[in-house]
This record gives structure tokens, C-alpha cells and sequence, in this order.
């Protein structure tokens, strides 16, 4: 925002010094004098403008990396839950196992009744294929389709929406970025309607406030068609 308000001042100091050095010997200077002050009034203008849209596509930006920040923290969260379950449902399953091969249908029985519910409803529809006596049944009820793992559900979904943060923080960084491009091109326009006011000759001055001219008018294009926070 610095450089917006720099611009501004510029501008100011401009058409003071203007008014005291202006050729007012050329009878046709007056209404270049008009229209460098034109020129100068447009570009405070859209200087000001420029500088209120960086500053808000930047303050977006940051707030859309700040949430990402945090929903990749919940998603690592949620990565360790899910991972502590896993180990839960392999640990159980293989006490039940060594109890089953065993014979101890009671242990098997507790260990059964110690399952999480989401591992339960695989662990039945593993059952179904007579697994200890069938070696072409999966090796497990967490190979089976019915076999969910909520905390790994939910970490992946936290996941996406951390990356959808990250590109809207990117977009809205690039956007702002533009706005600092056209307040690049307002600061050549400051420079070369001074460089044009030291000219007493009325061609090189012309010339300068022409190209000046294009330049704004340039930056008034890109500002109207940039997006607006």
C-alpha cells in the first residue's frame, strides 16, 4: 500500500511544481497544463483504487492460507485417528485368531465383542466366507468392501478442502499481485507527465503526455477488468 500512497503524493508534488514552472510563455501550453492535470487526477484516482483492491486480494489471500493451515492440522489429526484404529482393528483381529485356531470361543467371543463397530459389520461379511477353512476368502475384514475406517474418511475429505484453501489463497495472492502491476504502470505515467512539464518545447512534450496517456489508459483497462474483492 506504500507504493499506492507514494503514487498519490507524487502526483500532488507534480502539479504544485507544475504550476510554478509551467511554460506560460506558449500561448497553446494551457490546455496541455489541463490535460496533465487531468492526467494526474485520473491516476490518484485509480492509484487509490488499485491500492484498496491489493490490500483486500491480500488480506483474502492470507486468510484463505490461514485455513488450509489449520484444516491440514485437522487432517493430520484425523491421519493419526485413523492410523491408531487400524492397529486397534489388526490387534483384536489377531487375538481372535490365535484364540479361534486355539479353540477358546470364549476368549474369541470377548475379542468379537471388542471390535469397533465399524470393523464389525466387515468383520460378518468376512465371516460369510468361511475364512479359516477357505484360502481363496481375503486375508482379513479389512480387505473387504464393507470394511470403513471413519478418521481415514474424514482426513481425506480435510485433506481436499486444505488444497482447495491453498488455491484460492494462489489466486487471490496472483490477483493482488496484478493490482500491484498497474501500480507499476501509474508510477511510468507520474514519471512521464514530469519529465514532459520540464519541456518549454511543445513537440517533446506531446509526445511524452501521449505516451502517458496510453499507459493510463492501459491501467484503467486492467483495473476495470480485473476481478474485485
Amino acid at each position: 500500500m506504500t507504493e499506492q500512497i507514494s503514487n498519490v503524493e507524487f502526483a500532488h508534488k507534480i502539479h504544485e511544481q507544475a504550476r510554478h514552472h509551467g511554460s506560460g510563455s506558449d500561448p497553446k501550453s494551457p490546455w496541455i497544463e489541463i490535460a496533465e492535470a487531468t492526467v494526474l487526477a485520473v491516476v490518484a484516482i485509480v492509484t487509490a483504487w488499485s491500492g484498496y483492491q491489493a490490500t483486500k486480494w491480500d488480506a483474502l489471500s492470507n486468510q484463505n492460507y490461514s485455513l488450509e493451515a489449520s484444516t491440514n492440522m485437522r487432517a493430520r489429526e484425523k491421519v493419526t485417528l485413523a492410523g491408531q484404529d487400524r492397529l486397534y482393528d489388526i490387534t483384536t483381529f489377531n487375538g481372535w485368531i490365535a484364540a479361534e485356531t486355539a479353540g477358546n470361543k470364549r476368549l474369541a467371543t470377548i475379542y468379537e465383542h471388542r471390535f469397533r463397530p465399524e470393523y464389525a459389520v466387515a468383520f460378518l461379511a468376512w465371516q460369510k466366507f468361511d475364512p479359516l477353512h477357505n484360502i481363496s476368502a481375503p486375508s482379513g475384514p479389512i480387505f473387504m468392501p464393507e470394511y470403513r475406517n471413519t478418521n481415514a474418511e474424514e482426513s481425506r475429505k480435510l485433506a481436499e478442502e486444505a488444497k482447495g484453501y491453498f488455491e484460492k489463497g494462489v489466486n487471490t495472492r496472483e490477483t493482488g499481485d496484478h493490482y500491484v502491476k498497474v501500480s507499476v504502470f501509474l508510477a511510468t505515467v507520474l514519471l512521464l507527465t514530469a519529465l514532459g512539464q520540464r519541456f518549454e518545447i511543445l513537440g517533446p512534450r506531446i509526445v511524452m503526455l501521449i505516451v502517458a496517456l496510453v499507459l493510463l489508459i492501459i491501467s484503467t483497462f486492467w483495473i476495470v477488468t480485473f476481478p474485485r474483492a
